[in-house]
């Protein structure tokens, strides 16, 4: 006989007319089942000790059905050690992808910003930037620069940006690119340039990081979790980055790869509309002697005399062609303000 007492009621029932089966969240009780005056009653026991001494008080033909109950819980408990190791698997490998992977997540991100959007947001930024800086109009320093960008603009006739290339006044020896086409020339570039072909090398490289999107791609890395929410088609995202890339544009700094993608890239360019790549090469030859005593492991840029080589390994294997003078004369572009 087996007796159920939950105060205040206790009752008595005979083994033969029990049923048992596991229950409780993780499957770690035992239910007894029997009908009553006509209703189902059933009692949970949770005990050990007390399931241990109600499977030895019970007789043979309830006990077959205990080990088939007990037979089925360690199955279900067994499914459910390994749904666990399943799912925790399936986190580490999702956890993994976004580690190693997630410059691939950020390439799909950037696929689906429209280039309009980028224009947009690159000609905030740009004309911001142009509104705090002395902007040079005229003189042989913009008939020189407007000459080279249309001599590599040309050569990309299927191009989704109209690129816009001004020169600034100021002693950094650089020029930028912004997303959407926008380029920046220093006039402190002009004058330490030993020729229009370096300023050349210079202006296809910041061209193809914009054809590459490799401005977008930074800022979308930065932004993270943002990156998802493109691929997933919120446009609270894409309105978001809107937002946040005008501040961040001016603190971007490509990666090693982005930069050897874009010199290389650049130099084909450079081949196509027949400006002599030497002067790519030796525009970074230059930069390397200041560059001495810096270690490549700590810049984020790879070290100008590595892309030097890389560069003329790159027009060694390029068809040989005689290259087009510019039409301006170099001195008087470093001689005008």
């Amino acid at each position: 006989m087996f007796t159920s007492s939950v105060q205040p009621w206790t009752t008595t029932v005979p083994f033969s007319e029990l049923s048992v089966s596991a229950g409780g969240l993780h499957h770690d009780q035992l239910v007894v089942k029997w009908v009553e005056a006509g209703e189902d009653r059933q009692v949970f026991l949770r005990d050990p000790i007390l399931i241990t001494a109600f499977r030895q008080s019970a007789p043979s033909d309830l006990t077959r059905e205990l080990e088939l109950t007990a037979t089925a819980v360690r199955n279900m408990r067994k499914r459910q050690r390994m749904i666990w190791a399943v799912t925790a698997g399936i986190i580490g490998a999702i956890a993994l992808l976004l580690w190693f992977g997630s410059d691939l997540l950020v390439e799909a991100a950037v696929d689906r910003i429209p280039v309009d959007w980028e224009h947009k947001l690159g000609d905030t930024a740009y004309r911001d930037f142009l509104a705090q800086h002395t902007v040079v109009k005229d003189g042989h320093a913009v008939a020189a620069v407007t000459e080279i960008a249309k001599r590599l603009t040309e050569q990309i006739p299927h191009s989704p940006y109209k690129f816009e290339v001004t020169v600034v006044k100021s002693d950094v020896v650089n020029a930028f690119a912004l997303p959407g086409g926008y380029i920046v020339v220093f006039t402190g570039l002009l004058s330490k340039a030993e020729s229009g072909e370096e300023v050349a090398g210079v202006l296809g490289h910041e061209i193809n990081h914009v054809l590459l999107r490799h401005g977008l791609n930074r800022i979308v890395k930065q932004l993270g979790v943002v990156a998802a929410t493109i691929v997933m088609g919120d446009q609270q995202g894409l309105a978001g980055l809107m937002k946040q890339l005008g501040v961040e544009l001016f603190t971007l700094k490509f990666g090693r790869a982005q930069e050897t993608e874009a010199d290389v890239a650049g130099l084909r360019l450079l081949h196509r509309a027949r400006i002599d790549p030497n002067g790519m090469i030796r525009f970074f030859e230059r930069l390397a002697e200041q560059e001495k005593g810096r270690v490549e492991i700590l810049s984020t840029h790879p070290m100008s005399d590595g892309r030097a080589a890389r560069l003329k390994a790159e027009t060694a294997a390029l068809p040989r062609q005689a290259s087009d003078p510019f039409s301006f004369d170099w001195k008087a572009v470093q001689a005008s303000p």
